[in-house]
């Protein structure tokens, strides 16, 4: 086919494309559109038609315009008001724009235009009868073009008129609908168009099955309804209910007024439809009821409000505790942040102290300040991994884990839970719950916490989460690095009595029935009751002992033989018995071979005696007392330092291989371990080499290197307490702890003297006084000819057992 040229006004539709042998309305408002409107009529009213690439393009180019369009005649032409033209347009034949002759006032192009020329061959015949029969079958699924089109399309004999009229009467895409204007091969138009009505077809028929899934579903949906509201009726007419469906009902109701998150709410309605389907005596319905009650129960939305007051909060924390003045304000510099920054994460803090220091009663406090619900739970012992993250519903008797119960026990999502003895939680082939409270104390995963009952997620993130332990080193460290560490060491003297006469006798006059007029105890009794009945970091045993004495006023004042007790500095023996522990200082008198240590125990800091005995042998070096590695190494490092200083502390060198030396430390069934004791060994292996008494009032901490250097230990402020407790008055600390005397309260500072060292020389220098020259003795630094006669300490299991706290672990570090 020869196209022919001709010069014709351009129309750029927008939106629509005009085939040949279309006959379609246009309404033109444009002004380049008007005036090419304008152009065709005074002349032939021929027109040419292209589609622009882009509908949106108000004022297009030339570039913004296809190619290949139709030359169209223009039927009819009406103006409408506001200056637009309504025209009927046919479409007579492709053409393709040559080039461009103008752009103003209107497009004017050079337009090769296409005749038709056709030979009906058996392909094309072929392709018609597809086309056509693809037609009718996409025709009676869309129902979206009328039956009728079909008639007039199967009686058309030629096969580009055909693909023409039919590429108009579909719902294609601009792109899809020019790719067919522009095959001027009719061959090819026609097997482009039967892909394009194949590929609708497929589309129409995904449809159509579509909506049939759809309408099903609202058909029995809504006949479930219908049938439910007339078994309803039915009941209701009969007086009857049925029990299935109205618990199902009431489960429903439930949960709309639980306020549950989206997921959590589609999964308890799925219960909620398998209980109703299922029969009532199931054995599975009671679980799916215990676990319908759990989804509902659990505080998901439920939240109380924070007092962010931070002066009351101040105030009843002072009303609780006192002293504490770290943890105070660390938790008021929380109340400050939450005034402040709203959605902040709950904080994860772990309380390490020895017993009795009000760890878990500070928790309550804070919840009491904040206005929050209190959970306690207790790990002592527990080393199931279930216990923690629950029990999978597939067991019998499953159960939530200690969290989510917590939880439901608090009745809301932010309460202050405090998890106690975080450092007594073991594991075996259960599981490790050390490694499931990693996701519960992570705040950066708590926000979605996985419970194996649940099933869902379920939020801590506004969790206000306490641990505490005894001791740091037990807690496994992934954990550890979780939590923000806050020390709680022993109380001085004086907090003691101030925290006996606040809270402890009322406490316990209230609780044994007592009234203030029946039974007085002035503070002296009190600090008396402290330095010579109790020696521990905490109060519990204070706690006991004044329980004791409100137990024997209340049975005086039941017999009638006073009616208001008196407990005083002299009748407190009456009372309690004699005194159990010595006060004033840790040895009575100084001594040779016996020297003060301070120990770090888990229950607090205590004082350590040190004996060294000295009797002709071998040279052997002899260490009793169950001594750990650690400090048996402190011993033998001691020994070679004061071996190496013999001649400077005026020792015969020939003395260490003529005489055993016997260490001791009491009590002799406490394991002790640690390296801190490595001054107090040395000092008191010179005190027995060189017969020069030990001062009683001086204690020591520290470890000691072959050269005599003396290295930091830990424990300091908890060591010194115990010093000061014991009534010593001197402490030798190293002076690489100089950083740790921050910690300890100024009243025990004023009230002691203390030695920085940094050399085992400066340590004999305080502690070891000059040796008393007695009648027909000499000094050991001359050649003996038999032992010194010097009162060595006996090897007793007498000791005062004040000295280390009975079945406790004593490491010195």
């Amino acid at each position: 086919m020869e196209p022919s040229v001709r010069v014709l006004p351009l129309l750029p539709l927008r939106g629509i494309l005009v085939f040949p042998y279309m006959v379609i309305h246009l309404d033109v408002g444009r002004e380049k559109s008007v005036q090419a409107i304008e152009e065709a009529m005074i002349r032939d009213r021929n027109i040419f038609l292209a589609t622009q690439k882009e509908a949106q393009t108000d004022d297009p180019g030339i570039d913004d315009i296809y190619r290949v369009g139709s030359v169209a005649e223009v039927k009819q032409l009406l103006k409408l008001p506001g200056g637009t033209i309504r025209v009927l347009v046919e479409g007579l034949a492709r053409g393709r724009i040559r080039r461009y002759l103008g752009q103003e006032p209107y497009f004017k192009v050079e337009v090769e235009q296409y005749s038709e020329e056709f030979t009906k061959t058996p392909e094309v015949e072929a392709l018609m009868r597809s086309l056509v029969y693809q037609f009718e079958q996409y025709v009676k699924l869309s129902k979206r073009i009328p039956p009728e089109t079909v008639v007039s399309v199967v009686n058309l004999e030629e096969p580009g008129r055909l693909a023409d009229i039919i590429a108009s009467h579909l719902s294609l895409r601009i792109e899809e609908k020019q790719q067919v204007l522009e095959a001027v091969d009719i061959v090819k138009r026609l097997e482009k168009l039967c892909a394009i009505v194949a590929k609708e077809l497929e589309i129409v028929e995904l449809e159509r099955k579509i909506n049939i899934r759809v309408r099903k579903q609202m058909e029995k949906t809504q006949k479930e309804y219908y049938l439910r509201e007339q078994m309803k009726a039915i009941q209701k007419e009969l007086g009857e209910k049925d029990d299935r469906v109205a618990e199902a009902e009431e489960y429903r109701e439930k949960i709309a007024e639980a306020g549950l998150p989206k997921e959590v709410e589609e999964k308890a309605l799925k219960e909620v439809e398998r209980l109703e389907k299922m029969p009532p005596m199931a054995a599975e319905s009671a679980v799916i009821r215990t676990y319908l009650d759990w989804l509902i129960a659990l505080p998901w939305s439920k939240s109380t409000r924070d007092r962010l007051d931070i002066k009351a909060a101040e105030t009843i924390l002072d009303e609780d505790h006192y002293g504490l003045t770290e943890v105070k304000e660390r938790i008021l510099e929380y109340l400050a942040i939450r005034k402040l920054a709203k959605k902040m994460k709950g904080p994860i803090l772990c309380f390490v102290g020895p017993p009795g220091v009000g760890k878990t009663s500070l928790g309550r406090s804070i919840a009491r300040a904040l206005e929050r619900k209190f959970v306690r739970i207790s790990l002592g012992g527990v080393r199931d991994e279930a216990e923690i993250r629950g029990h999978r519903r597939t067991y019998v008797g499953a159960l939530p884990g200690r969290i989510i119960q917590g939880m439901r026990n608090a009745g809301s999502k932010n309460p202050v839970f405090l998890l106690d003895e975080i450092d007594k939680m073991s594991m075996d082939f259960r599981g490790d719950p050390s490694a499931a409270l990693l996701e519960v104390l992570d705040p950066e995963q708590n926000n979605s916490f996985s419970d194996h009952y649940i099933e869902v997620p379920f939020d801590l993130s506004s969790v206000m989460f306490i641990t505490t332990a005894n001791v740091q080193h037990s807690i496994p460290r992934p954990l550890l690095d979780r939590m923000e560490v806050i020390y709680i060491s022993g109380y001085t003297e004086e907090e003691k009595v101030q925290i006996a006469l606040r809270h402890l006798l009322p406490k316990q006059v209230k609780e044994h029935g007592l009234t203030p007029e029946m039974i007085s105890i002035s503070e002296n009794t009190i600090r008396r009751l402290i330095r010579e009945y109790t020696r521990e970091s905490g109060v519990r045993n204070l706690e006991r002992q004044i329980a004791n004495l409100c137990r024997k006023a209340a049975r005086q004042i039941v017999s009638g033989e006073s009616q208001k007790v008196r407990v005083t500095v002299q009748n407190l023996e009456q009372f309690l018995g004699t005194p159990k522990f010595r006060y004033g200082v840790a040895e009575q008198e100084d001594q040779v071979g016996v020297a003060t240590g301070l120990a770090w125990t888990e229950v607090g800091g205590d004082t350590l005696a040190i004996e060294v005995t000295v009797y002709r042998g071998s040279g052997r070096l002899t260490l009793t007392g169950k001594l750990g590695d650690v400090m048996k190494e402190s011993a033998q490092a001691g020994y070679s330092y004061v071996r190496s200083r013999a001649v400077e502390l005026g020792i015969d060198p020939e003395f260490f291989d003529k005489h055993d030396i016997h260490i001791h430390v009491p009590e002799g069934a406490i394991p002790k371990d640690g390296p801190s004791a490595g001054i107090t060994i040395a000092c008191a292996l010179a005190s027995a080499f060189t017969g020069r008494k030990v001062r009683h009032d001086v204690a020591m901490t520290g470890e000691i290197t072959l050269r005599g250097r003396v290295l930091p230990v830990g424990g300091i402020k908890e060591k010194v307490l115990a010093a000061h407790r014991a009534g010593i008055t001197t402490v030798i600390l190293p002076r690489d702890n100089h950083k740790d005397m921050e910690d300890i309260p100024n009243n025990v500072k004023s009230k002691m003297h203390f030695i920085e060292v940094e050399h085992m020389d400066e340590v004999l220098e305080v502690a070891l006084l000059e040796k008393e020259m007695e009648p027909g003795t000499d000094e050991l630094g001359s050649t003996p000819s038999e032992v010194p006669e010097v009162s060595y300490p006996v090897i007793s299991d007498k000791e005062d057992p004040a000295t280390i706290h009975e079945h406790c672990f004593c490491p010195f570090n």
